[in-house]
């Protein structure tokens, strides 16, 4: 019984943690990035074809057969002329934004496991020498 009185606490923290995580100003301008690109039709269409694009010519790539070079070039074009589009960068940067938030509070949930105790910025530093994730080693 214990264990469920602690999971619901747990549970009632992370509900907290995600409403503080909605209400920052940075994550409510991420979202409406998103939602620009998501209300655009145009430029939806011009990422769908870069991506079957992409993937048709990756797959040529790994089935060993030659990439045509109008092929490559129509791609480089789609791809330049997107990232020309300023709701199309917006999307693209909001996407790397919040991926970097959403990899921020999962290091710090991953770490606080791991050494049993809330993490410090110096426990946290990626450019410092570990050996990688469950090695032991707490370097």
């Amino acid at each position: 019984m214990q264990t469920q009185i602690e999971e619901s606490v747990v549970v009632q923290k992370t509900k907290e943690l995600c409403q503080t995580i909605l209400d920052q100003p940075e994550f409510q301008a991420l979202r409406q990035r998103i939602d620009a690109f998501m209300a655009d039709a145009p430029t939806r269409g011009q990422y769908d074809s870069l991506m079957v694009k992409g993937q048709l010519l990756q797959e040529k790539q790994q089935a060993g057969l030659p990439l045509d070079g109008g092929e490559i070039t129509d791609f480089e074009n789609l791809r330049e002329t997107f990232l020309k589009n300023p709701i199309a960068r917006g999307f693209l940067d909001a996407q790397e934004d919040m991926q970097k938030m959403q990899q921020s509070v999962s290091q710090y949930v991953s770490k606080t496991f791991e050494l049993g105790r809330v993490p410090e910025e110096s426990d946290l530093d990626s450019g410092g020498g570990g050996c990688g994730h469950g090695c032991g080693c707490h370097h």
